[in-house]
């Protein structure tokens, strides 16, 4: 028998019960009630809260789970607390400072437990070779002797599962809750794509995106980390800048090839961590080069060394070249990502270079600035 997914009316008629985040206002008529979505027997939804406590409302979104949880037919329900204003909210009241986007980040994030650092792999748009240089930077750090896991933060386009070949597997869920990540390669694993049939399309809004996102990190059992990459959507769109103010990223890594096209993007998702006060550990141009295995002439198919000159422009690490090769994306497609299939050739050797950079630019970003004395 085929269980049907429960109506978004029933939904609501449940969370009617609870009371919205003033405490005597019906959830569903507060004006903080997200758009709902319904798939596979999941519901997925946000509430709008006042970012600045955000932690009291907790209970609210227990509430919430809980109402619906008990709805025949629900499998799963992803409720997420998120500081966005829902369109149509009230206006700031005459004379109100609106606090600054870093003002904002402040008192929006808190951390994951059991992650010492988490870093943002980003690019300003798509095709860049973001989610392979992800992977294999994350494998490196691994092989460092760093605890690793990664996050596929791509919701509409996620690549874990074809990237680890974990296409058929599912993390182990318990109450609807998810519990565990999945596990390749010595790293821990979460994506949408483990969640969901692997050709839906995820037609979602904003803010179902960040719901779902807020899921992943903070209701998996990640463990004890050293380092949680996470692999940011391309772009540097609402969801992206909002990942970047509710998350505490210890830095981020900015992928590039060496086009100007594809450098005017990468100067944008420079621009966004830095308005939100996020270190950028520095930039990596990839498809750097292209060798012919056939003459071994090489030729720079995108030009070559515009990322290094724009990391020396925008004072920001240049982290180094990953070449354009077919070895990275036939292993890639296969599921065995080059730095765990050719360990000891060049392209892992690269990776692993640029890994150990990004492990300084952590440790230091943590450190605190010089105090300057200045002795009368």
């Amino acid at each position: 028998m085929v269980t049907q997914d429960p109506t978004t009316d029933r939904i609501l008629a449940a969370l009617a019960a609870v009371p919205g985040p003033d405490g005597r206002t019906p959830l569903p008529r507060s004006d903080a009630l997200s758009e709902i979505v319904v798939h596979k027997g999941t519901v997925y939804f946000a509430i709008h809260v006042d970012a600045a406590r955000a932690a009291q409302f907790e209970p609210l979104r227990l509430a919430a789970e809980n109402a619906v949880r008990a709805i025949p037919g629900v499998a799963g329900v992803l409720v997420s607390l998120t500081g966005e204003k829902p369109a149509g909210g009230e206006p700031p009241a005459p004379g109100e400072r609106q606090p600054g986007p870093r003002a904002r980040a402040a008192t929006t994030k808190a951390g994951v437990p059991g992650v010492r650092h988490i870093v943002a792999v980003a690019s300003g748009k798509g095709g860049v070779g973001k989610s392979t240089t992800a992977a294999n930077l994350a494998l490196a750090l691994a092989r460092l002797g760093h605890r690793v896991g990664i996050l596929d933060a791509d919701i509409y386009g996620p690549s874990l599962p074809k990237l680890f070949a974990l296409a058929d597997s599912k993390p182990e869920v318990e109450e609807g809750r998810i519990l565990k990540p999945l596990e390749a390669h010595g790293l821990r694993l979460m994506s949408i794509g483990f969640l969901v049939d692997q050709e839906a399309a995820m037609i979602w809004r904003g803010p179902m995106v960040m719901s779902a996102l807020q899921q992943m990190l903070r209701e998996v059992a990640w463990g004890d980390l050293d380092i949680l990459v996470v692999d940011m959507p391309p772009g540097t769109g609402d969801a992206q800048l909002t990942m970047a103010q509710t998350v505490p990223l210890s830095g981020a890594v900015i992928v590039s090839t060496p086009q100007d096209l594809a450098l005017i993007d990468a100067r944008r998702g420079v621009t966004m961590f830095e308005q939100v006060a996020v270190p950028v550990l520095g930039i990596v141009e990839n498809m750097s080069y292209f060798i012919c295995p056939h003459c071994g002439e090489r030729s720079d198919i995108f030009g070559h060394g515009g990322a290094r000159a724009e990391a020396q422009r925008r004072g920001v690490p240049f982290l180094g070249e990953i070449a354009l090769d077919m070895t990275i994306r036939a292993t890639s497609d296969s599921g065995s990502p080059v730095v765990v299939s050719a360990p000891d050739g060049p392209h892992a050797q690269a990776y692993l270079a640029i890994a150990r950079r990004i492990v300084d630019g952590l440790e230091t970003a943590g450190r605190p600035a010089p105090r300057i004395v200045i002795e009368r």
